[in-house]
């Protein structure tokens, strides 16, 4: 059973106990990233995320890394477009220890103009990283074809010219604008109590300010092309469309649909350009959900000499999906898709960021067992008319090692 409560400051506390392990996993989560910021400063985020972790609460990063190893635990951290995250996997007894490092990292890092130099270099060097894997870089090319000009378009990791633009005057704004109590979800699965749980979130964050939850501009799927040359054997290619946000109605049905499409080995992408024809090693298609909107792609890396007639296979299955899915499509998708959520859950991470998601995007504990009824709810004309609508609209085309071009 899940557990939640407020303290007076409006930070969340929420907790799945699972008295069967002997850990846990806490986690602090934010409904912010990249889409929150300002155009010169694309990368922040990301940066801070790293940030935090070079000193906090009166400790150097080797003293916060040799702390949780102390005791066998991990200390990580995350950062999309919406969502941000800092989470622990400990032994039950430290859980104090996790909680009391989520709060120095958030509340009291140290930002030293020496460390940020220091780790710009790090973010550059793993942005070289993205940069130099063809499959990476053309889903940032897609981001942006798809949502140009808009934040929610640009790359999480920013740029050289942007991340060079960043002080330690912006990391402190970030702070204090993106991360107050009343906008966190603390929280923790395993071995636990969630009245201690509690205790702990009050000595170590009952002092911050409430806040204002942080807004962007509304995102809006415009679509276009982006193309980067690349020598090589193989060409990364990516189809987009609009899809349902985050809550929409059609939400389950967009990916159920994207399961049918490249969801797996039986999928009819995998089927068609692997197996019938021997175009791609990689295929895949999936459903992204962001807040106020959201996208529907199908991938595949193919010969350079292919990629033209990889583009045409895809949209023709794609139409064909949309046109003649079938009852036992659905039900292998949506098996595949129940498997995948509880499979998920057998961990006290994923036990903790599923309840992190579902309060940061609904508001609200759900079971995981509603989350099945709606996706046994799920009918086959829905699937197939959340697939039409998506195919008729605009498309966002993005490709690395091959120059190809939207359909007229």
């Amino acid at each position: 059973m899940m557990h939640c409560s407020t303290l007076a400051n409006g930070l969340c506390v929420a907790s799945r106990p699972m008295q069967s392990v002997e850990t846990v996993a806490v986690g602090l989560y934010a409904p912010t990233g990249s889409r929150f910021e300002a155009a010169g400063k694309n990368g922040l985020a990301h940066l801070f995320e790293h940030m935090v972790f070079k000193g906090a609460g009166g400790r150097s990063a080797r003293q916060i890394s040799e702390l949780i190893e102390d005791v066998g635990g991990d200390l990580n951290a995350s950062t999309d477009r919406e969502i941000t995250g800092f989470y622990a996997s400990l032994l039950a007894p430290d859980l104090k220890l996790g909680v009391d490092l989520l709060a120095d990292l958030i509340r009291r890092p140290h930002f030293e103009a020496a460390h940020l130099d220091l780790e710009k270099k790090v973010v550059l060097q793993e942005l070289a990283e993205t940069r130099d894997t063809a499959g990476d870089i053309v889903f940032d090319l897609l981001q942006e074809a798809a949502f140009p000009d808009q934040p929610i378009g640009r790359s999480v990791l920013g740029s050289a010219d942007s991340l060079a633009a960043i002080r330690v005057d912006d990391l402190h704004a970030w702070q204090n604008e993106q991360f107050a109590a009343s906008n966190l979800v603390l929280v923790a699965a395993g071995k636990l109590e969630h009245a201690r749980l509690v205790d702990l979130a009050e000595a170590a964050f009952g002092s911050m300010p409430s806040g204002a939850r942080p807004a962007s501009p509304p995102a809006r799927f415009v679509g276009g092309q982006r193309f980067e040359r690349r020598r090589g054997v193989q060409a990364h290619l990516a189809i987009a469309m609009a899809a349902p946000a985050w809550g929409d109605g059609d939400a389950y049905a967009a990916q159920l649909f994207a399961d049918v499409a490249g969801g797996g080995s039986s999928s009819h992408l995998f089927q068609r350009l692997r197996e019938d024809n021997g175009l791609a090693y990689s295929v895949s298609a999936a459903a992204m959900p962001f807040a106020d909107c959201g996208l529907f792609y199908a991938y595949a890396a193919v010969d350079r000499g292919e990629a033209g007639r990889a583009q045409d296979e895809i949209e023709a299955v794609l139409a064909e999906c949309a046109r003649e899915l079938s009852q036992r499509d659905l039900e292998r998708a949506r098996a595949m898709a129940k498997a995948g959520m509880m499979m998920s859950l057998e961990s006290c991470w994923g036990q903790a960021y599923y309840v992190a998601t579902r309060l940061l995007r609904e508001g609200a504990l759900i079971e995981p067992t509603e989350i099945v009824a709606r996706l046994d709810a799920i009918t086959l004309d829905q699937v197939r008319a959340v697939g039409t609508r998506m195919l008729a609209g605009p498309r966002a085309l993005s490709s690395v090692g091959a120059k190809l071009a939207l359909a007229a």
